[in-house]
C-alpha cells in the first residue's frame, strides 16, 4: 500500500493578500469536501486570504447553501458520498448560477470519467489535483476570478 505524503504548510506562510473584486465586497467561495478537515482547512486558508467562504461536507448540503446565498465560486472535491458528487454539484450550480466559477479537485484517477460525463453534457470544468499547495490554490482561484473580470 502506497502512502501519499502531504506537505505541511504553516498557516502563517499562507498568503493573506485580498481577493480580486470589481467592488468592495468579498467574493464568496463555496468550499465542499466530504472530508471535514480538508473543507475546514481550505475555508480557513481562503478566509485568511480575503475571501468569504461557506463550507459544506456533502453535495446536497452545498446545493442548499448555494440557494440561500449565491456563491461567486464553487471549490469542490469530485469524489464525495453519499448524495451527489462534485461534478453533479457543479452542473447544478452552473445551471442555477451561470456566472459562478467552478474549480474541482481530486486525488482519484477515476475522476476523469466523471469529468468526461460532464463534458458530454456540455460542461467544461477545471480539475486541480490533490495535494495542492495553498499558494498554488490561491493563485488558481485568483486567475479564475481575473478571467471573469477581464471578460466583463
Amino acid at each position: 500500500m502506497s502512502s501519499v505524503r502531504y506537505e505541511t504548510v504553516p498557516l502563517n506562510d499562507v498568503p493573506s493578500n485580498g481577493s480580486i473584486s470589481s467592488s468592495n465586497q468579498k467574493q464568496v467561495v463555496l468550499v465542499v469536501d466530504d472530508e471535514q478537515v480538508i473543507a475546514d482547512t481550505l475555508s480557513l486558508i481562503l478566509t485568511r486570504s480575503g475571501f468569504s467562504t461557506m463550507t459544506a461536507y456533502n453535495g446536497d448540503r452545498a446545493l442548499e447553501m448555494a440557494h440561500t446565498q449565491q456563491p461567486d465560486m464553487l471549490l469542490s472535491d469530485v469524489m464525495m458520498g453519499p448524495g451527489i458528487d462534485g461534478t453533479e454539484l457543479a452542473i447544478e450550480i452552473v445551471r442555477s448560477f451561470p456566472d459562478c466559477k467552478v474549480l474541482l479537485f481530486s486525488g482519484h484517477a477515476a475522476t476523469r470519467d466523471l469529468l468526461e460525463k460532464a463534458r458530454g453534457a456540455g460542461h467544461e470544468f477545471t480539475l486541480l489535483n490533490k495535494p495542492l499547495h495553498p499558494a498554488d490554490l490561491l493563485s488558481r482561484i485568483r486567475e479564475t476570478f481575473a478571467q471573469r473580470f477581464e471578460a466583463a
